[in-house]
Parts: structure tokens; C-alpha cells; sequence
């Protein structure tokens, strides 16, 4: 696998169009990162780190509204990729939706939502988008 990031947008989008209610990824601290991220936002309902063997695995539940069935997350999306990584300033971080989104960004002060890098004034490597 040449892109675990990817490969965790993916098992999560899979998990939302097959209506499932937990999805299992394999854990690493950037993963760890992201999905503490879309927790404190409200785009998943909780998660547990769970330590079995050398790499552990993430346990996602997904959010679904109580009547519709509709999920909290219409769109994943990776930006930066191995093949071309996308690096941006503090002045050029992206707006998603006109800020109803969020850019998640790896800066040197750790993995942060563009919203935070915008008052840190710090830029970074846009992993994805999410809304």
C-alpha cells in the first residue's frame, strides 16, 4: 500500500455507502490524528483505539441521522497525494464550502484543521477535505 491515508478515506467511505455502523482501519499516529479530528467536528459519532499486535486498529462509528438514515460526511476527499503533494502558506489555506468544511493539513505544529492553522498563521501539507 503506497497510500495509507487514501486507503483510510476510503475504508470510511465504504463503511458510509454500505451503511455500516463501525469500520476498522489500521491505526498509525496520523490516522490517529485525523480521526480525533473529525470527532471534536461531528462527522463521526465516537472511536476507540484498540492495541492488538504491533500496529493496533482504529474502530470508527459512523454518524447517521436518527430518522433519514443520512450520514454526517457527504464528501472525503484526498488532496495531497505521494505522487504530488500539495503544500500551501499560512495565507493560501483553502476555504471548503465557504467554511462549512474543513481542510485537514500536517503543519510543524501537528495535524490541524485549516480553521486553526488560519489563527496559528501556520501552512502545511493539505491531506483532505471533509463535508
Amino acid at each position: 500500500m503506497t497510500d495509507p491515508i487514501a486507503d483510510y478515506l476510503t475504508r470510511i467511505r465504504n463503511g458510509i455507502m454500505a451503511n455500516h455502523r463501525v469500520v476498522e482501519i489500521p491505526a498509525s499516529n496520523l490516522k490517529k490524528d485525523i480521526t480525533k479530528i473529525l470527532f471534536d467536528k461531528g462527522y463521526i459519532l465516537n472511536y476507540k483505539f484498540v492495541d492488538d499486535g504491533p500496529q493496533g486498529t482504529i474502530m470508527i462509528a459512523l454518524k447517521y441521522h436518527p430518522e433519514t438514515k443520512v450520514n454526517a460526511i457527504k464528501k472525503l476527499q484526498r488532496v495531497s497525494t505521494p505522487g504530488l503533494r500539495k503544500y500551501v502558506g499560512h495565507k493560501d489555506l483553502p476555504r471548503v464550502l465557504n467554511g462549512l468544511g474543513i481542510a485537514i493539513l500536517s503543519t510543524s505544529s501537528g495535524v490541524m484543521t485549516d480553521k486553526e492553522a488560519r489563527q496559528l498563521k501556520v501552512g502545511g501539507e493539505v491531506l483532505c477535505y471533509v463535508y
